[in-house]
């Protein structure tokens, strides 16, 4: 590999505050604000709209749509005249 050429990789946090949920974890990106970790260092943290712990469709909140309904609904209204 060439070196200088390579963004530095290194521990980040990434936080969901909509689900409070944060994980530590390594990355390339790059962010001006820091959070001290459980382990007492400071690293950056990247703050994210949405995670597994605030995704509808891993907390179970997601909505199941009637997909039988909308077929037949779309048959009665473009049905053939014959």
């Amino acid at each position: 590999m060439r070196s200088g050429i390579h963004p530095e990789y290194r521990p980040v946090v990434f936080r969901d505050k909509a689900g409070d949920f944060a994980v530590l974890t390594r990355s390339t990106a790059t962010s001006d604000h820091t959070v001290e970790w459980s382990d007492g260092k400071t690293y950056p943290v990247i703050d994210v709209e949405i995670s597994s712990a605030s995704h509808p469709f891993y907390t179970g909140a997601a909505r199941v749509v009637d997909t039988a309904g909308r077929v037949e609904r779309f048959n009665r209204r473009y049905q053939r005249k014959r």
